[in-house]
């Protein structure tokens, strides 16, 4: 499991997310007397290099390796171990075929969703 990095003080303020996580962002301190700058005992760690994701992993969604599809034949060279990203500048009727033939293949899609394509969609 990685590490938590957050921002100074976001024990302290509510908008820096004192209880909403998704808002606690890091941002270096930069403080003259700042004791997480310091690297004091007993203060927040800093991001530093050696805290990254193992190289085996980088790269993956979800443990799979991400692949982008902008037509049918990109579908065909997918694997179990991928993970499927429609281009963004698919029409509607190409992305509703692409969607089907990966729900037959029961791979994984990453950015499909909104009220317009979950109703078709089974959950993996």
């Amino acid at each position: 499991m990685s590490k938590r990095f957050v921002r100074v003080d976001t024990h302290r303020i509510s908008k820096l997310g004192k209880s909403r996580p998704k808002l606690q962002k890091w941002r270096k301190p930069k403080g003259k007397h700042n004791k997480t700058r310091l690297k004091r005992f007993g203060y927040p760690i800093q991001v530093e290099v050696g805290f990254g994701s193992p190289r085996k992993d980088a790269g993956k969604i979800d443990g799979l390796y991400p692949m982008l599809i902008e037509n049918m034949a990109d579908v065909a060279k997918l694997t179990k171990n991928n993970i499927a990203i429609i281009s963004r500048n698919i029409g509607a009727k190409k992305k509703m075929s692409i969607i089907k033939k990966l729900d037959e293949m029961k791979i994984k899609i990453q950015n499909v969703g909104g009220k317009k394509w979950t109703y078709q969609r089974k959950k993996y």
